[in-house]
């Protein structure tokens, strides 16, 4: 061995050597004062769907179901029954009978529904990483309520315990995705009246990678229209490091490496405990559908693709504008998509200087671009002395708006942006929305407003700031309705 090759082994022993020193230092550090973990974070649940499962003895949705009803009971079996019960453990998921049990509700909605149409269509839902079919129940409840026969199907290692995303891939929750809409398609009636597919965050992923999926195959149907919500369109790029500390976490005594957060767990329908293989493989879906996407926008196939409405938040902890304009919209063919973009509310009384970025500069630059090959609808009161708000549309290759409609919805009284959880979910959501709902009983974690000292309540301050309904989902869901009467009518 020369002696370049030898510094080059020695500098990347050295790299590799150093970076698992630091994520071992960042474990004893930061992960010495976590909460201690649980059943619901160390069990395996075998009865969990899996693309091998898929490729066997699960080759149909009714599988799929029959499978996730054994899984339900082998929660009940083997986490349920081992938790204390009583009022000492009222906010605790998992411990029967608890304020936030989900199973005191009928139906429980971290499981996957279906509901027959009247031959209006086909419609499949897809939620988000960490959340279960709960995010996207109100629109798939308006959907059939309009006749569209829907599906929300409750991907896998969602709706049971955290553990649950330890192990699951994303092609395990894309091989779920293809057997719901093998589902739809296989009604002629269903299939000549049109399937839609609507994705949540990283559901929006999956809904993306089934498209490219069926363009390449002639045997799957393309769907008629996809409808995006705070799509997951490029993460953080340190996501690319938690498959590398997931890795680590099987060393002895470093098995809270496997674990990006660990918090109790009070919210019925949505982990709080963050798996660290969930981020890795959100990173890994989002950088797959990106490759994918960038490849057929530079052949004639791209013309073909299903148009693609998008809704999201100009304020997105996960993720942002200009990676949605750039790395999708941007590729998609001209003159059959649309973003709606939900702005800050200007005129809450709060300082510009207390803001740590405004959106404003990058939505202007938006409405003024004359070469983009989508229409942009920005909903925003920015010219108006009152919360009300406007929307404001622009269509593709226009230098600027086309004029604005006023949609009688408003700015609640100190809300100052939403958020990217906050889209699908409606001001009168029981568990989410703007006002606690009648039954005491009930678990509330919407528009909570505690003031004290920090460190008393269960609840992280940060959990309690983010917005987690949408005041303007009547829009959204009209908008909805709309695009799949009439997909890629601008």
């Amino acid at each position: 061995m020369n002696d370049g090759i030898r510094r080059k082994f020695s500098v990347l022993a050295l790299v590799l050597v150093s970076l698992t020193a630091v994520v071992v230092l960042a474990c004893f550090i930061g992960c010495s004062s976590a909460p201690p973990l649980e059943n619901w974070h160390t069990e395996k649940l075998s009865e969990e769907f899996t693309l091998e499962k898929s490729k066997k003895e699960v080759t149909g949705f009714d599988d799929y179901l029959e499978l996730e009803d054994r899984l339900f009971r082998q929660l009940d079996q083997e986490i349920y029954a081992e938790n204390p019960m009583g009022p000492a453990y009222s906010l605790e998921r998992y411990s029967s009978g608890s304020a936030v049990d989900p199973r005191r509700d009928a139906p429980d909605w971290n499981r996957s529904f279906e509901f027959a149409g009247n031959g209006k269509g086909g419609v499949l839902l897809l939620h988000g990483m960490s959340d279960s079919p709960y995010s996207i129940r109100a629109l798939a409840q308006a959907l059939n309520r309009r006749g569209y026969r829907v599906i929300g199907i409750r991907l896998p290692g969602h709706g049971t315990i955290p553990s649950g995303l330890k192990y699951t891939s994303w092609q395990d929750m894309a091989a779920a995705v293809e057997l719901a809409m093998n589902q739809l398609n296989a009604d002629p009636e269903t299939r000549s009246a049109g399937v839609h597919l609507i994705g949540y965050s990283t559901g929006a992923t999956l809904a993306l990678d089934f498209a490219l999926k069926a363009m390449n195959d002639p045997d799957i149907p393309v769907p008629d229209s996809l409808v995006l919500i705070s799509p997951a369109i490029r993460v953080h790029a340190a996501a690319r490091f938690a498959g590398f500390k997931n890795g680590i976490s099987a060393v002895p005594g470093l098995g809270s490496l496997a674990w990006l957060t660990v918090m109790s767990e009070f919210d019925p329908y949505k982990y709080n405990s963050f798996a660290t293989n969930a981020g890795t493989q959100v990173h890994r879906i989002t950088t797959d559908v990106d490759r994918r996407i960038r490849a057929l926008s530079q052949t004639p196939t791209m013309a073909d693709f299903p148009p693609v409405l998008v809704f999201k938040s100009t304020v997105d902890f996960t993720v942002s504008t200009d990676a949605l304009v750039d790395s999708l919209m941007k590729r998609l063919p001209p003159d059959k998509n649309e973003l709606v973009l939900f702005d800050i509310n200007r005129q809450a009384s709060i300082k510009s200087t207390l803001l740590v970025a405004d959106p404003g500069p990058l939505t202007r630059r938006l409405l003024q671009e004359s070469d983009l090959p989508f229409a942009v609808t920005f909903i925003t009161n920015e010219s108006d002395s009152v919360s009300s708000v406007h929307a404001r549309y622009k269509a593709p290759f226009s230098l600027e708006p086309s004029g604005q409609e006023m949609l009688g919805l408003s700015w609640p009284r100190g809300v100052i942006s939403l958020s990217h959880v906050a889209l699908p979910f409606p001001p009168d959501d029981p568990l989410y929305g703007q006002f606690p709902p009648e039954d005491d009983g009930k678990i509330y974690l919407g528009d909570l407003a505690f003031r004290g000292e920090r460190g008393l309540l269960k609840l992280p301050e940060d959990w309690l700031l983010r917005m987690r309904y949408n005041p303007f989902f009547p829009y959204l869901e009209m908008r909805v309705f709309n695009w799949l009467e009439h997909p890629g009518d601008l």
